[in-house]
């Protein structure tokens, strides 16, 4: 026991892997090293939201203004996409000041699963805002009403222009790529791009030959678009939210991988999850040889999955054949 406790006090000054030690049966590693991971919430990442955030505001109250003046539902509903996104981006920012706060004993993960709540949630506004878009697009079809076209496409290009650099400033100081919190707020920010350039298409349309349907046709078709991009987000919120294994993973690869360390027997109880964007975790049961060595054996597994499938927070457990107990029914 005395070795096991200098293994422990060893890994936790030097803040690398650390080694439990249960009798002779089994091994549990752990890399408590969080921010090593990949999930990076600098401030870089807030600034590219809140700016965003600023812009969205500003180009939806004018939107506003301007879809009650000229009458024309494309702008309106673009308005109420902005309002949306205006939402979903301060929403963004919460979550990060929610992610960044310290685990507890009670919330060992931390607060790291807001931001996958709020991706939901963002994905599911989008999702009831062009469904009633839809509605009052139909509506409109059998008594479309004349609308200040010029003006409305005036107000467009405005919107569109700000949508743009809202977009630029998500993907390149907020990381839309790698987080699926600000991806969302970033498809919301996409999304009145298209409801802006439906606008500008319908409004040339209409300049050009009084045919007011257009303006319900380019709404339904921007949000039609719209409802793919938020069907994305609401999928991959749900599978992280079912402990899903990520997108990149394959389970039986991986299991393949470490059955291939000298003196592994079988793999079982593995399992690959998604705490938040960027942070995967990982864990299984490893039969070995009676004659191998557990502690080798081990460090191969956690090196296997760290420089292979770049999951640095990985719980193994090493076993024996003499190590006795309960089947997990999952």
């Amino acid at each position: 026991m005395n070795d096991s406790k200098k293994r422990k006090a060893a890994g936790a000054a030097s803040g690398q892997i650390h080694r439990h030690d249960h009798g002779h049966s089994h091994d549990h590693s752990h890399d408590h090293e969080h921010g090593g991971i990949g999930h990076h919430h600098g401030p870089s990442s807030k600034k590219g939201l809140f700016i965003a955030f600023l812009i969205t505001t500003v180009i939806m109250v004018l939107e506003f203004a301007g879809g009650l003046l000229t009458n024309s539902l494309a702008l309106l509903s673009d308005s109420g996409h902005m309002l949306s996104d205006a939402a979903s981006l301060l929403l963004s920012l919460v979550a990060m000041w929610f992610a960044a706060r310290p685990a507890s004993p009670r919330r060992t993960y931390g607060f790291y699963r807001v931001e996958i709540l709020t991706a939901m949630l963002n994905g599911i506004t989008l999702v009831v805002l062009s469904i009633l878009i839809i509605r009052e697009a139909v509506e409109r079809f059998a008594h479309p009403p004349a609308i200040a076209s010029g003006t409305m496409t005036l107000i467009a290009v405005i919107g569109l222009v700000a949508n743009l650099v809202s977009a630029w400033f998500l993907t390149r100081m907020g990381g839309a790529k790698d987080n699926l919190n600000v991806r969302s707020a970033y498809l919301h920010v996409l999304g009145d791009a298209l409801g802006s350039v439906g606008a500008i298409i319908a409004g040339l349309l209409m300049q050009a030959f009084q045919w007011y349907q257009a303006d319900p046709i380019i709404s339904i078709l921007v949000s039609l678009l719209i409802l793919r991009s938020a069907w994305g987000v609401l999928k991959s919120a749900t599978h992280i939210l079912l402990e899903g294994v990520p997108s990149r993973l394959d389970a039986d690869d991986v299991r393949s991988a470490l059955l291939r360390i000298p003196g592994v027997r079988e793999v079982h109880d593995l399992h690959i999850w998604t705490i938040t964007s960027g942070m995967d975790s990982f864990s299984c049961h490893l039969l070995i040889d009676d004659e191998a060595d557990s502690q080798e054996v081990l460090q191969q597994a956690v090196a296997c999955m760290e420089n292979e499938y770049k999951i640095r927070h990985a719980t193994i457990q090493v076993e024996t054949r003499h190590l006795k107990h309960a089947e997990f029914s999952i």
